[in-house]
C-alpha cells in the first residue's frame, strides 16, 4: 500500500513539473512582453511546425512552445497583414508556422544541421542569429475556411528552387510550380506588405518586419 502512494505521489510530481515545462517558454515570452498571435486576431491558425519532428531538421525542436508569439510591433504588422487579407478575401485566413524563437533553440537546430547542406537555411548563432530570434519573423502561408493551404508550389520549409520567389516566372514556364500556385504567393506577398512585412526571397513563406541590422540596434535578442 505504502509502495502504490508512492507511485501515485511520484506520478503526481512527474506531471505537474511536465506541466510546468510546457508552459515555460510561453511564460517567458509573455513576461518579457511578446504577443500570442492568436491574441492579435483568433482566426488567424497557428501550427508550429518544430513543435514535432515533421520539419526539415526532422527533430522536434519546441519542447516546451505551445503558441507563436511575435514582438509587440510585428504583431501589430501581423493584425495589419490579416486584415488586408480579410478585405479582399473574408473566407481566406493567415496560418502561422513559426514566429519568435529563442537562441537556445537556435543554437540546438544550428548544432543539427552544421556540416550538412542545411546549414545555409538556419542562421548561425555565432553571428547573432536572425530575425526569429528577435520575435521579428514570420513563417506563413494562407488557408481557406476549411483550413485548406492554399496551393503555393511547395510545402513549407522545403529546399529547393521551387521555393524561390525571384524566379517564380521560369518556374511556372517550366511546368515546376503552377500559375495558381504563383497568384497565391503574390496574394500572400501583397497582403504581408500592407503590414510592412519583406519576403525572403529564397523561401516564398518566410517575411521579415525589418533588417538584422536594423533588429540589433533597436530590439533585444531572446537569448534564453
Amino acid at each position: 500500500m505504502k509502495r502504490f502512494l508512492y507511485l501515485i505521489v511520484a506520478v503526481a510530481v512527474s506531471f505537474i513539473c511536465n506541466e510546468t515545462m510546457a508552459s515555460s517558454m510561453d511564460d517567458k515570452l509573455e513576461q518579457l512582453g511578446f504577443v500570442n498571435v492568436k491574441s492579435v486576431d483568433a482566426d488567424i491558425v497557428v501550427d508550429l511546425m518544430y513543435a514535432s519532428a515533421n520539419n526539415f531538421v526532422g527533430k522536434t525542436m519546441y519542447e516546451t512552445l505551445t503558441g507563436a508569439y511575435l514582438h509587440p510591433d510585428a504583431a501589430v504588422a501581423l493584425k495589419k497583414a490579416q486584415q488586408a487579407l480579410k478585405t479582399l478575401h473574408p473566407d481566406l485566413t493567415l496560418k502561422v508556422f513559426d514566429a519568435a524563437r529563442p537562441m537556445s533553440v537556435q543554437r540546438t537546430m544550428y548544432n543539427v544541421v552544421r556540416g550538412t547542406s542545411k546549414a545555409r537555411y538556419v542562421s548561425n548563432p555565432a553571428n547573432g542569429g536572425g530575425l526569429h530570434n528577435y520575435g521579428l519573423a514570420v513563417d506563413i502561408t494562407i488557408v481557406d475556411n476549411h483550413g485548406q493551404e492554399l496551393d503555393m508550389g511547395t510545402h513549407v520549409d522545403y529546399l529547393g528552387k521551387e521555393s524561390n520567389i525571384d524566379k517564380e516566372n521560369e518556374l511556372v514556364s517550366a511546368g515546376r510550380i503552377s500559375r495558381q500556385a504563383q497568384l497565391n504567393r503574390q496574394l500572400l506577398r501583397k497582403v504581408m506588405a500592407k503590414g510592412g512585412w519583406k519576403p525572403l526571397k529564397s523561401e516564398w513563406w518566410h517575411f521579415n518586419i525589418c533588417t538584422r541590422a536594423q533588429a540589433r540596434i533597436k530590439y533585444r535578442i531572446l537569448d534564453f
